[in-house]
């Protein structure tokens, strides 16, 4: 019943790595998905929220606009922690709640968490494997340039306030790298797949 973490910077292609893994039978934990969630209407967090940075960060359907929210914190590094603060707890519970959901379906299943900011806030959690996907900054800067629209210096600006690609390699005990075709990525993670309990294995051998 592994518990495997997976994460990467922006474009890097982690959610191509999720979906080869789902279809290999993982089940995925998308923690954006948690996020937007725990920020419905009606719940605590999102009363938090509209607590903290105003009623503008609400709809008038009372839904969180989520555009207004990530101009009022983006490079502002107090604001951030103040949102963390608020978002964080309530994704760690719900997060638990479903990896825990999913071991009583399964005891041997095997749960993969989507979660980007795994440097930044959940490093120390008892992953039993991290996955990093991983391309240069030029190859993630095109992406968001040509996949997603954004301009060089909004690709930029993304890309520099995420933690340095350094720090999440540094925690990676498998490194998926995504720089090149798809077919080569989906052939990394279906080696990955095939030799996951020996990757395991050798993480618990080392810690």
């Amino acid at each position: 019943m592994p518990l495997v973490a997976l994460t990467g910077g922006i474009a890097s292609g982690k959610s191509t790595i999720a979906r080869r893994l789902a279809e290999h039978g993982a089940v995925i934990v998308d923690a954006d998905q948690l996020v937007r969630e725990v920020q419905a209407p009606g719940g605590p967090v999102l009363a938090a929220i509209a607590g903290t940075f105003g009623d503008d960060m609400l709809r008038p359907d009372g839904s969180l606009d989520r555009a207004a929210l990530a101009t009022r914190v983006f490079g502002d590094a107090e604001a951030i922690a103040q949102l963390n603060a608020i978002v964080h707890p309530a994704v760690r519970a719900e997060s638990a709640r479903r990896f825990a959901a999913a071991f009583a379906a399964d005891p041997h299943a095997v749960v993969v968490y989507d979660v980007p900011l795994l440097v930044e806030a959940r490093v120390q959690d008892p992953w039993q494997l991290v996955i990093v996907a991983h391309a240069p900054a030029d190859v993630r800067a095109q992406r968001l340039v040509e996949l997603r629209g954004l301009s060089h210096e909004d690709a930029a600006a993304r890309m520099a306030s995420q933690v340095p690609d350094e720090a999440r390699l540094r925690i990676a005990d498998v490194v998926i790298d995504t720089a090149g075709a798809i077919d080569d990525t989906l052939r990394q993670v279906d080696e990955l797949w095939q030799n996951l309990d020996e990757h395991v294995a050798r993480r618990a051998a080392a810690s």
